[in-house]
């Protein structure tokens, strides 16, 4: 992997980038689109700058001690020198992988929240219980990664599952880590509604959209239909009095979306207009991203069994993800939202084809 030393040839470039960069950020008081797009590009550049001077001063620290272990004869001292040595050369590591995390990426969107679509697919009610098991899965991993997780919408069915479900994962890198469970998902068990002890086969598909920042995507306000009405499922009183929920079309793409989770009719259209923004960067990417457009519509695909990307065994507490061929006995914690042991193979691979940030690629060719 690449070391700090071998950016250090670009300090000087990259701050004079940067200073530039901050010259251009003045002339475009009327182009909030491009505004936001070079202040991320300072951001990230400032933050490789501060990464590299961290790593620099502890590799100075290690070598100071290594030096001032050579004089030291007492036993005692050289065991307290070699522990400290130890752990700066720890946190060197750990600052390390963060800073080749930054210069190496998989995508552009891996460091965005996300919203994570989640359907019932073949299966019929089955289908639905698992979709309520997959979003209880993915909001429980999120909450001990520090993610905030919340549904955006959701369509329930009579026997406590959902049609479909949206949950919004805010956070840091939450794209990186979720972004593999686009596809199929097949679930092996006995439904609660079955009296033989048969096993039954259903599938449901998740879709997992980048949030997009508001000016990334321009929405002309005439190409929106936005209908209220009253919230349905709990909520209690102002449910029944109140038409908090917000319904959006984009008359263009006929692209649908609604939000009813918040009590304000405000906040269920800001967050509606947020989901309408990934959707339409989804689909503005795939226009002009031939890679990406294959990659939705797996995504997105029929829910046949034979396209699974991983399947859920309930009577031998087995998970399979056929992408890695990664087989765990480890069901019953997966779905209590203990998923590193299984994302951490599909990190693993992704890292295989990381390529330089664009931000520095400049910098390379040289």
């Amino acid at each position: 992997m690449l070391h700090p030393i071998t950016l250090s040839f670009f300090w000087e470039e990259i701050k004079n980038k940067i200073s530039s960069l901050e010259l251009t950020l003045l002339s475009l008081k009327n182009d909030q689109r491009t505004a936001a797009e070079v202040r991320r590009e300072i951001a990230f550049l400032n933050n490789i700058i501060s990464l590299q001077e961290e790593l620099a001063a502890k590799a100075n620290a290690i070598e100071l001690l290594a030096q001032e272990s050579q004089s030291i004869e007492d036993k005692e001292m050289l065991e307290l020198l070699k522990q400290e040595e130890g752990s700066l050369l720890f946190e060197y590591n750990e600052k390390l992988g963060l800073f080749e995390n930054k210069v190496f990426y998989t995508n552009d969107s891996a460091e965005r929240s996300a919203f994570l679509e989640i359907r019932a697919g073949a299966g019929g009610q089955e289908a639905s219980l698992f979709v309520a098991d997959l979003a209880r899965m993915y909001t429980m991993y999120g909450q001990k990664r520090g993610w905030d997780v919340s549904v955006s919408d959701a369509s329930q069915t009579e026997v406590g599952g959902f049609r479909e479900i949206v949950l919004h994962i805010q956070g840091k890198n939450v794209f990186e880590y979720l972004n593999f469970e686009g596809g199929v998902h097949r679930v092996q068990r006995v439904p609660a509604t079955e009296s033989a002890g048969r096993v039954h086969t259903s599938t449901v598909t998740i879709a997992v959209l980048p949030e997009m920042e508001e000016v990334e995507i321009n929405i002309d306000p005439k190409d929106l239909r936005i209908d209220t009405y009253r919230a349905s499922g709990a909520g209690g009183q102002h449910v029944n009095k109140t038409d908090s929920a917000v319904r959006i079309t984009h008359l263009p793409t006929n692209l649908v979306v609604t939000c009813q989770d918040e009590r304000s009719q405000h906040k269920n259209r800001a967050k509606a207009m947020k989901i309408l923004q990934a959707r339409l960067f989804a689909l503005e990417k795939e226009k002009s991203d031939s890679a990406l457009s294959q990659m939705r519509k797996d995504m997105v695909s029929s829910a046949d069994r034979s396209e699974k990307i991983r399947t859920y065994n309930y009577p031998q507490n087995r998970v399979t993800d056929h992408r890695s061929n990664i087989t765990l006995n480890q069901l019953d914690f997966i779905m209590n939202g203990d998923m590193d042991s299984l994302l951490s193979h599909l990190l693993q691979e992704a890292k295989k084809n990381k390529i330089v940030h664009p931000y520095l690629v400049a910098f390379f060719k040289k």
